[in-house]
């Protein structure tokens, strides 16, 4: 009896202490991690390169403007920040001598005219008197002598006509030559654009570039009408774009925005700079010149699409750890380990082939001592993948 007594206590004790560390472990327990995971979802994937160093928008047309030689500039007719077309004057040079050139040739060019008017007129009417005088001399009136004579005359002054006509082609010529010296000191705008700068004052010297010493110009002329961007790609890119290929365009200055475009143009050499990667550089135009007033000169960075895949299963890039593997939330919220076949991929997001469905949970962070396969988790902040 003393004996039952013993073991029943004993029992109780033991199932005691069972119970208080079950409690104590079931209180102590480590909880539920707090990990980062994107929901699995279809959507588009691409494949890009992107500039090594920020790319410049370009103007399609753009001009340093400096009249053809020296000269004193009397009058500067656009300021800096003026819209103006094809062939509007914007400067001119001291042209007082080449004015009275011109002037000299044009009265010469007159003179020239009344003298051939004169020679001409004589020479048709001895013409005519050659005529009649060979009429008389068959009629028996006059002796052939004569009708040599007048012949003679007619022809001389014939001539002479043609004389006072080559000489109206000289001075149409010196009109010419004056009158270009005359266009050389006005300087026109060869094409419609905006007055970026003006370097040059009105009463100072403006003096051409001669061979191999640039000059500063005197009027900055650009074509904001028409963009492009010029990128610097990285030679193991290069090959792989193409002309026509779409892209991207996002500029320093405006953050928000991203603009689209198409690669216009690949340069056929590739630019070595020291001390920096080598580069072939690559012109994209806008596909639609934004109606923000866009400047020359900002910087840019270009975003090419190589190849695009819609409507696919897409995982962060991040998620993705060595030898394509990745780690999931199960039904029970544990960590497990999978293996995924990938396609296309970019810095954002990656293509899964095989390995995941639409839905599955995947982690994007690995920066916790506590991750490894079977613990529990909890979702911190759920990213679906959307751009």
């Amino acid at each position: 009896m003393q004996q039952s007594r013993k073991f029943l206590r004993f029992i109780a004790i033991t199932g005691f202490l069972t119970l208080t560390a079950a409690a104590a472990w079931y209180f102590t327990r480590p909880g539920p991690v707090e990990v980062e995971i994107s929901v699995i979802q279809y959507d588009r994937v691409e494949t890009t390169v992107v500039n090594t160093r920020a790319g410049t928008i370009k103007a399609c047309q753009r001009a340093s403007l400096a009249p053809a030689f020296g000269g004193q500039i009397t009058s500067i007719l656009v300021k800096e920040g003026d819209y103006v077309e094809k062939n509007q004057i914007l400067l001119e040079l001291w042209n007082v001598d080449l004015v009275a050139q011109q002037e000299l040739a044009e009265r010469q060019l007159s003179m020239s005219r009344q003298r051939e008017r004169e020679a001409c007129i004589l020479a048709e009417n001895a013409w005519r008197e050659s005529y009649r005088t060979q009429q008389l001399i068959d009629e028996g009136f006059i002796s052939p002598q004569r009708a040599e004579d007048a012949d003679a005359n007619a022809r001389a002054r014939q001539a002479n006509c043609d004389a006072a006509r080559s000489d109206i082609k000289r001075a149409q010529a010196q009109v010419e030559v004056a009158r270009a010296g005359l266009e050389r000191t006005v300087l026109k705008a060869p094409f419609s654009g905006i007055v970026a700068k003006i370097t040059g004052e009105v009463g100072e010297y403006a003096t051409p570039s001669p061979p191999g010493i640039p000059m500063p110009p005197v009027i900055d002329l650009i074509d904001n009408r028409c963009l492009y961007v010029l990128a610097p790609m990285d030679e193991v890119d290069a090959p792989k774009i193409e002309l026509g290929q779409l892209a991207r365009i996002t500029l320093d200055a405006m953050p928000d925005k991203v603009f689209h475009g198409s690669v216009k143009r690949i340069a056929p050499y590739v630019t070595e700079i020291e001390k920096q990667a080598r580069t072939v550089d690559i012109e994209v135009s806008f596909n639609t010149i934004p109606e923000n007033n866009l400047l020359a000169g900002y910087s840019a960075d270009v975003e090419v699409i190589l190849d695009s895949h819609d409507h696919v299963l897409r995982i962060p890039t991040q998620a993705i750890r060595q030898n394509n593997t990745v780690w999931i939330i199960n039904t029970e919220g544990r960590l497990a380990e999978r293996t995924i076949e990938i396609g296309l991929t970019n810095w954002s997001y990656t293509e899964v082939i095989h390995g995941l469905d639409e839905g599955d949970r995947v982690l994007i962070s690995f920066d916790l001592d506590e991750i490894k396969p079977g613990i529990l988790v909890r979702p911190k902040l759920e990213i679906p993948a959307q751009p």
